[in-house]
C-alpha cells in the first residue's frame, strides 16, 4: 500500500493526520538533562482503507529501530505490527530529527510517535461513539477496529470512521496513553521486520538500487588520501588528460569541477577501468605530522586546542601538592575506521526538475541540505531517499557518494549510480578521531580518593562533504566541532574534580565514530580508578561503589558482579595460569552521556571480561564478555539483546585490533590485510544481562554498551599481567614488548 505524508494524502477514502510537537522538558523526563532539540515533530496517517503509517526522521543503521517503533505504533493503536508502515528519514515524507546518532533514535522519537498514536486512537474511538451511538467508556479497539465491549461483534473499522473525510489533528503532551501495565506488544520481543527481505534478496539495500536507463560512475580522488583542509583540498588538480580515456569501451563522460573527478560510463566494471586509466596530475604534498602509535602522544600534545572548562575546581592545585599517594597517567586512543564491510554506494537522478538520491546516509535530512548547496538547486527539488547500506556506526563515506552520484547525474541527465573503491571507503571516510587524555590524582593517607583532575583533547569536525570541498562550494578552513566531552565527567563523586576537554579542528579527516569520545574518555576513568583500587588494596567494584551514588547504576553493579560470580580481589594475580597461559577478570562501568554538553544520559552498562594471554607472543583472547545494560522500558528485548552482542564484538575488535596507519601524505590502511578485524573465531562468549524497567523512559541502547569495553578488557590484562596498558589497542606486539619490559624491570 502507497504510504501516506503530509504532501501525499490519499485522494479517496478519507485519511486521519495527526501531527505531534513536543517541548523539551517533557522528550527530557526520565534524563538527566535536556534533549538536543526544541521541539520533535512526529505524525501518523490512518487511511480510509485501515493503512497505518507512522513517520520518523530517524534511520535504522542494522539497530532494528524500524521493528522497535512500530511496535510503539501499534501498542497505542492496538493493532498488529504488521498494520504499521514505517517512514524512515526519506526527506519527502519525514520530519527533520537530526542525525542518526549518539543512541538517541528511541529516546527522541518514542514519546512524540506514542502520543500521536493514542491521540489518534482517543479520535478514533470518540467518533466511533457518535456512529454507534453508545458511551465511550463501553467501547474497546483491537486489530484495526472499534467494537462494544459487550458485543464484540458490534464493530466499526478505523477507516470507515473516516468516511472519505479529512482529518487533521496538531496535539501538545495533553493526549492519553494506555498504562504499561496492560502493553502487548511493547516490552515483548517480535521478530524484525527488516530481515525476511534481506534474507530472501528484496530491494533493501542501496548497494541493490537500479533504474531504467542507469549508468555508473566512478570518481578520482586527490592524493592526499584522509587528509583534513591542512592538505590543500580543493586546489590541488593540475592537470587532466580526458584523451587517455575518450577511447575506452563504455565511456560516457569526464566531469572535472575543482578538484573533483568523476567518470562515467555504461558498465560499472568499465568505469572502474577508466578511472583507474585515467591520466591526472596533482601538486604534490606530505605535510601531515606523524601519526603513527609510537607518535600520537607527542603530535596531540603539540596540536593547537582552545581549551574548555567542564567542571572546576579552584582547590585543585593546591590538592593536587599536598596528596599522600599521587598517580598521574597518559592514556592515547588511536584512530580508528568504520571499516564499513561494503564501500559506501548512492544512485541519483535528475527527473522533471527534481534531484532525486538514494542513499544510505545517516542524516538524510542534512545530507539534503548539503546538496541544496552544492547544485544549487532550491530545497523543493531535492529529496534524499534513505535505503539502508552497509553498516556505519558513525560518519562514513556514504554522504561523500551520494554527491558524487548528484554532480554526475547533473552532468550526464541519465541515472547515475557509484561506488567507491574499498582504498577509497578505507582512505577518505572521516576516522574515529585518536584521543589524548591526561590524569592527575590520587589517594590521601587514608586511601581514599583526594582530587581527580581530568583533560581530554579529541581534534573532529562533522566531517564535512567531500564535493563541498573538492568543488570549492565551501571553503577549505579548519573547523573546530566541540565533541570531545562525551562523558568526560565521571559519575564518581570525587571530593575534588576538574574536568578541561581541549577542543581542537582534525589533523585528519576526522568525525563521530561509536561511543565517539566517550569510549576513550571511558577508558581513562575506569583504568584510572582501577589502578587506585589497587593502590588503595581495595577490590576494584567495592572502591567504586564507594564513589557512586547513582542508584540505577549500583544496582546494575550489583546485579552483573552476581550474575558474573565475581570473586572479591585485588588486582593483579599474574601467578593465574591455564596451562601456559595467563589468565585475568577485569571491571568497567559507565553511563553514556552524549550530545552538546553537559548532554543527556542513554543506558547504563557494566562489563566483566576474562581474558588469557600468551606471555610468549603477548595474543591476547577475550574469552567471556558478561555485560549488563539498564536502557530503562525496553520496546523489544530482543532487539536490546541483539545489540548488547553488536556492540560487544565491534568494541572488541577495536581494543585488540584496530587502528588507522598513515605516512606524511595520508591513510595508508586501505585494505583489510592493513586493517583488522575481529573474525569469527575470535568473537567472545557473551552473556547479557538485561535490566527491564516497565513504565520508565526508553533510552538508547545502541552504542551504550560499547563504552566501557576497552577499559575492562585492559584492566582483566592487568589482572592477567601486572601491566597497566594505556594504549589501546592491545595488539600481540605491543603485549610481549609490555611484558618483557617489565620482566626486565
Amino acid at each position: 500500500m502507497t504510504p501516506l505524508s503530509r504532501r501525499n494524502f490519499l485522494k479517496a477514502g478519507g485519511v486521519l493526520l495527526v501531527s505531534v510537537q513536543l517541548p523539551r522538558p517533557l522528550l527530557a523526563q526520565g534524563t538527566d538533562a535536556t534533549l538536543p532539540l526544541d521541539q520533535v515533530d512526529s505524525f501518523i496517517a490512518i487511511a480510509g482503507n485501515g493503512t497505518i503509517t507512522a513517520a520518523c526522521g530517524h534511520v535504522d543503521l542494522g539497530t532494528g529501530i524500524r521493528t522497535a517503533l512500530s511496535q510503539i505504533v501499534a501498542e497505542e493503536l492496538n493493532v498488529d505490527i504488521r498494520q504499521v508502515t514505517l517512514l524512515l528519514g526519506d526527506t519527502r515524507y519525514t520530519p527533520n530529527q537530526g542525525p542518526t546518532i549518539a543512541s538517541s533514535s528511541i529516546q527522541v522519537s518514542a514519546i512524540p510517535l506514542r502520543r500521536a498514536a493514542a491521540e489518534a486512537r482517543e479520535f478514533l474511538m470518540q467518533r466511533a461513539a457518535q456512529a454507534l451511538k453508545i458511551d465511550i467508556r463501553q467501547l474497546d479497539c483491537a486489530d484495526g477496529a472499534i467494537f462494544v465491549k459487550r458485543k464484540p461483534a458490534r464493530r466499526i473499522g478505523y477507516g470507515e470512521l473516516l468516511q472519505g473525510q479529512r482529518f487533521e489533528l496538531k496535539i501538545d503532551a495533553s493526549a492519553p496513553l494506555k498504562p504499561h501495565s496492560t502493553y502487548q506488544v511493547v516490552g515483548h520481543s517480535v521478530p524484525r521486520l527488516d530481515i525476511p527481505a534481506k534474507v530472501t534478496g528484496g530491494l533493501t539495500y542501496v548497494h541493490d538500487m537500479r533504474l531504467p536507463g542507469m549508468l555508473h560512475g566512478r570518481v578520482v580522488r586527490p592524493p592526499y588520501t584522509g587528509a583534513d583542509v591542512n592538505a590543500p583540498v580543493g586546489r590541488s588538480l593540475l592537470e587532466v588528460d580526458e584523451q587517455s580515456v575518450a577511447h575506452l569501451p563504455g565511456f560516457v563522460r569526464l566531469l572535472v569541477i575543482g578538484d573533483f573527478i568523476g567518470v562515467v560510463a555504461e558498465r560499472e566494471e568499465q568505469a572502474i577501468r577508466i578511472a583507474r586509466a585515467l591520466k591526472v596530475r596533482w601538486k604534490g604534498w606530505s605535510d601531515l605530522p606523524p601519526l603513527g602509535l609510537d607518535d600520537l602522544a607527542a603530535t596531540l600534545r603539540a596540536h593547537p586546542k582552545q581549551p574548555r572548562m567542564l567542571q572546576d575546581d579552584t582547590q585543585m592545585d593546591a590538592v593536587l601538592k599536598q596528596l599522600d599517594r599521587p598517580l598521574q597517567r597518559t592514556y592515547v586512543w588511536p584512530y580508528q575506521q568504520h571499516a564499513s564491510i561494503g564501500p559506501s554506494c548512492a544512485l541519483a537522478h535528475l527527473e522533471d526538475g527534481v534531484m532525486k538520491v538514494w542513499s544510505g546516509s545517516q542524516n538524510p535530512h542534512d545530507l539534503r541540505a548539503d546538496l541544496i548547496t552544492l547544485l544549487g538547486m532550491p530545497p523543493e527539488q531535492v529529496e534524499v531517499i534513505r535505503m539502508e547500506a552497509s553498516g556505519c556506526y558513525g560518519r562514513n563515506c556514504a554522504d561523500d557518494v551520494a554527491a558524487d552520484a548528484a554532480l554526475l547525474a547533473v552532468a550526464v541527465g541519465q541515472p547515475v549510480r557509484v561506488q567507491l573503491m574499498r582504498e577509497q571507503e578505507h582512505g577518505w571516510e572521516p576516522k574515529g578521531s585518536a584521543q589524548l587524555i591526561d590524569v592527575r590524582g590520587g589517594l590521601d593517607k587514608d586511601g581514599n580518593v583526594a582530587a581527580y583532575d581530568f583533560a581530554t583533547c579529541y581534534p573532529s569536525n562533522n566531517g564535512i562533504n567531500l564535493a563541498l570541498l573538492l568543488t570549492s562550494r565551501v571553503d577549505a578552513k579548519p573547523q573546530v566541532t566541540r565533541m570531545g566531552d562525551r562523558t568526560a565527567v565521571p559519575q564518581y563523586a570525587y571530593p575534588h574534580l576538574r574536568v578541561v576537554c581541549n577542543d581542537a579542528a582534525p589533523i585528519v579527516r576526522a568525525s563521530w565514530m561509536r561511543g565517539v569520545s566517550a569510549l576513550p574518555n571511558v577508558f581513562a576513568h575506569e583504568s584510572y580508578i582501577d589502578e587506585l583500587a589497587q593502590m588503595a588494596g581495595a577490590d576494584p567494584i567495592e572502591f567504586r561503589l564507594r564513589y557512586l551514588h547513582d542508584e540505577r547504576a549500583i544496582a546494575l553493579i550489583k546485579a552483573l558482579a552476581a550474575s558474573a560470580h565475581w570473586q572479591p580481589r585485588i588486582s593483579p594475580n599474574p601467578q593465574a595460569r591455564q596451562g601456559n597461559l595467563l589468565v585475568g577478570r577485569g571491571f568497567a562501568y559507565a553511563r553514556y552521556f552524549h550530545s552538546d554538553f553537559p548532554g543527556f544520559g542513554s543506558a547504563w552498562a557494566a562489563w566483566i571480561v576474562d581474558v588469557e594471554v600468551e606471555p610468549h607472543t603477548g595474543a591476547v583472547r577475550v574469552t567471556d564478555v558478561h555485560v549488563a545494560q539498564d536502557c530503562g522500558q525496553m520496546v523489544n528485548p530482543d532487539g536490546v539483546r541483539h545489540q548488547v552482542h553488536g556492540n560487544v564484538i565491534q568494541a572488541t575488535s577495536r581494543a585488540l585490533l584496530e587502528y588507522a596507519t598513515f605516512d606524511r601524505s595520508g591513510v595508508t590502511s586501505l585494505e583489510w590485510g592493513g586493517y583488522p578485524i575481529l573474525g569469527f573465531p575470535q568473537v567472545p562468549k557473551i552473556t547479557a544481562l538485561l535490566l527491564d524497567r516497565p513504565g520508565t523512559p526508553p533510552l538508547g541502547a545502541g552504542e551504550s554498551t560499547s563504552v566501557p569495553s576497552a577499559a575492562a578488557i585492559a584492566n582483566a590484562l592487568h589482572d592477567a599481567t601486572g601491566v597497566r596498558f594505556t594504549r589501546p589497542p592491545f595488539t600481540p606486539e605491543r603485549v610481549r614488548a609490555a611484558l618483557q619490559e617489565n620482566h626486565s624491570a
